[in-house]
């Protein structure tokens, strides 16, 4: 059974956990005042702090899913949030945005031109919504991935996090694009280091299957832990399984995870999971 070594775990204490550069124990490297786990070279290394729900003020989910995307006013709500103005509204209340007011789009023209209005706003969220609708073809539009991919990347220079994962996966999969590994790691770094989880888990992938470097990959998946991301937890559990975490940092990341989860949930949130369950049965 392979096992962190002393020396492995000393140098890791001198990298920056975003981008690898070390300090070569020069104690230039600030600790995370979040988790206190891991060190970043400054304030640019370092994610942006979680957005939060404009009307709940809790933490968004970090599933996509469990949010929604307003093109009237490009706010994004959580589901919880929006199940309850459904129930308590009056019905003519209920088809308005909970944030704006603004009445719901009553066509998918109507929906594709108010996500228009976003892009031409510079709007990040609109550009990788409208991307997603021109690769898969839907709302009506045309299936296009030229212009679908023009989008994702104008998205990723307005340091839109998931506009960089997206990239990445279609530069490491081949969709829409030609495959290219190069590429695919950098907006993998990228979104890591925009604070996505999902890239961060995947850079700990790469990480294990590609370089071999153990030690970075479990600090990567402890990070997206950390923040709450499922898949990485289930990975730093196996890893402390199997001698490749140690138990201090297992017990720091538990606790992460656990804070991360609880700053999410809500009970609204709680009955919107449930009735979007329903309806899928």
């Amino acid at each position: 059974m392979s096992t962190i070594t002393t020396k492995d775990a000393d140098d890791s204490k001198h990298q920056c956990a975003a981008c690898g550069d070390s300090d070569d124990g020069g104690g230039s490297l600030k600790a995370c005042t979040a988790c206190n786990l891991v060190k970043y070279c400054n304030r640019t290394c370092q994610p942006p702090p979680n957005e939060d729900c404009p009307i709940c003020y809790l933490r968004l989910p970090i599933d996509l899913d469990q949010n929604i995307y307003q093109s009237c006013c490009g706010k994004i709500l959580c589901l919880g949030c929006v199940y309850a103005h459904s129930v308590a509204a009056a019905d003519t209340e209920k088809g308005k945005c909970v944030f704006c007011r603004t009445e719901a789009s009553s066509s998918n023209e109507e929906e594709i031109e108010r996500m228009k209005k976003r892009v031409e706003a510079n709007d990040a969220w609109a550009m990788l919504n409208l991307g997603s609708y021109n690769q898969f073809g839907m709302l009506g539009l045309r299936q296009d991935h030229a212009k679908a991919l023009e989008l994702f990347h104008k998205s990723a220079k307005l340091e839109n996090h998931h506009a960089h994962l997206i990239l990445s996966l279609r530069y490491h999969d081949g969709v829409i694009v030609e495959k290219d590994t190069r590429k695919a790691i950098h907006h993998g770094q990228l979104g890591a280091m925009a604070g996505n989880v999902h890239a961060r888990h995947n850079l700990g992938w790469d990480e294990k299957v590609n370089a071999g470097n153990m030690d970075r990959a479990y600090k990567h998946r402890m990070i997206s832990a950390n923040d709450g991301y499922d898949l990485s937890m289930k990975a730093v559990q196996e890893g402390y399984k199997n001698g490749l975490v140690t138990k201090d940092d297992y017990a720091k990341t538990i606790r992460a995870y656990g804070n991360s989860i609880d700053e999410m949930k809500s009970g609204d949130r709680d009955r919107a999971a449930a009735v979007c369950l329903s309806r899928a049965e």
